[in-house]
């Protein structure tokens, strides 16, 4: 890589500016967080793109996926496995190489214009008089520049529609939320000690019962839906550029006011990904014989192993395929993020979706340095005790694979990986002590509607 010295230089330039704007508690306005967040990452893209080191998939992948909507055929089939996602982005890949842009920009303006949208998102979602700070350190978060101008990795583009989708489900009124109260859940076992499981069963599901006043329309119900709908279309939207925002699902639902909200809005997240795949034959050439197809390949995921965590000391620190540890581990993944849910129920969902992600990371067995982007915009916009540790930590690991071992030929960054993916293990307690453990229960007082009435009443998770 020639550009790695002014890349590191402003890498690190823009994470003691964010820790200087942290202590000094500096809050521009938005507009210049999001202007020196396009400074930034305009300079960066325009020496990444002539660079004579490119990445691996985003030249083998990637571009293969955006040349086979130009064509006309089919992007999962067409790049030979490189792409095994819905084809959302490379129908804009295609649009872009259509109007004559070359690959190495063409590829990664759609991920640097999703990431300079989240820096605004950011602030909306951190809300408060802190706002525009978070804004600002997004803007210079090392790790968010890495991905969006050196990688083109499609990070961001889930992230700016699955952060979007969080703004719209919470709405108006307070940024502090309770997530799951204990009221309905305190009926129910108040009805059982009363009545007996027959009696309190009818209350719940019988005629006038709980569950059918939760679905009886309020007086809000029409905004209400909208909101939901417009949030499962972002998140849906999310799903269609990468999987993996299937852990933002639980926290964007409990921002919504009641239960018909997060039916309209569950709903409305599965349709999105489910008609990009039912058009696949009117936009990307596919025939229908082909789809089945399509849908193994995107469900076909390598349990290749080594790069991140604990999985490397098994490996040597190399990739193997190893079905054993990856099945342990996605077995730990959802296990840990069960007990996440169930530990942070009653917490800020977005608090919640920050655990979750942060404890991915820590028990996951496969990940690539552009996976740890997915908490960066959460835990900067409300970050706790050992935020800033684990962004620094998380960025220099991912900065000495992208800016250091890539100045080497191939033997030696093979024996630099295998220190580097072993060494990341030191990140893992980082990880774990920046959840947002002091914040399992929301203790902010919030106007919400009662799911059995829908009229509005005053809730604490407390």
């Amino acid at each position: 890589m020639e550009y790695a010295f002014l890349t590191g230089t402003v890498l690190v330039a823009g994470v003691v500016f964010a820790v200087i704007a942290q202590w000094r508690d500096w809050r521009p306005p938005i507009v210049v967080a999001v202007v020196v967040g396009v400074a930034v990452r305009v300079l960066l893209l325009f020496t990444a793109a002539h660079d004579s080191w490119q990445p691996v998939d985003f030249v083998e992948s990637f571009k293969p996926a955006g040349e086979a909507v130009l064509n006309g055929q089919d992007p999962v089939l067409a790049s030979e496995g490189g792409w095994h996602f819905l084809p959302t982005i490379p129908y804009v890949y295609g649009i872009l190489l259509w109007l004559g842009i070359p690959w190495e920009y063409a590829g990664r303006l759609v991920t640097v214009v999703a990431d300079i949208v989240l820096i605004p998102l950011v602030a909306k979602l951190a809300g408060g008089p802190k706002a525009s700070l978070r804004a600002l350190q997004y803007a210079l978060n090392p790790l968010a520049l890495l991905v969006a101008c050196i990688h083109g990795q499609v990070e961001p583009v889930a992230l700016v529609f699955g952060v979007a989708a969080f703004v719209v489900a919470r709405g108006p009124g307070p940024h502090d939320r309770a997530g799951v109260t204990t009221r309905v859940v305190a009926r129910v076992r108040r009805g059982v000690t009363a009545y007996g499981w027959r009696a309190s069963v009818y209350r719940v599901l019988g005629p006038g019962g709980m569950l059918r006043r939760a679905l009886t329309p309020g007086p809000t119900d029409r905004a209400d839906l909208k909101r939901a709908c417009l949030a499962g279309l972002l998140m849906g939207l999310a799903l269609c550029a990468k999987s993996w925002p299937i852990w933002l699902v639980p926290g964007m639902l409990l921002l919504l006011p009641h239960l018909r909200a997060r039916v309209a809005a569950l709903f409305m997240t599965g349709l999105v990904p489910l008609f990009f795949l039912i058009t696949l034959p009117v936009f990307a050439g596919t025939t229908l014989q082909q789809i089945p197809e399509v849908i193994k390949t995107i469900q076909d995921i390598r349990p290749i192993v080594g790069e991140w965590g604990w999985t490397p000391w098994f490996t040597g620190g190399n990739w193997e395929l190893r079905a054993d540890l990856a099945k342990f581990g996605t077995n730990l993944i959802y296990a840990c993020v069960v007990g996440v849910i169930l530990l942070w129920r009653r917490a800020d969902p977005i608090d919640m979706t920050t655990a979750i992600l942060l404890i991915f990371m820590v028990v996951t067995p496969r990940l690539g340095a552009q996976y740890l982007l997915w908490f960066m915009p959460f835990l900067i916009a409300r970050p706790t005790r050992f935020a800033w540790p684990a962004i620094i930590g998380g960025s220099a690991w991912a900065a000495y694979g992208y800016l250091y071992m890539t100045q080497f030929d191939v033997d030696t960054w093979w024996f630099l990986h295998s220190q580097w993916s072993r060494a990341s293990i030191v990140l893992l307690p980082l990880l774990f002590v920046a959840m947002p453990w002091g914040r399992r229960v929301a203790s902010r007082l919030t106007a919400a509607p009662d799911e059995a009435t829908g009229r509005a009443r005053v809730t604490s998770a407390v």
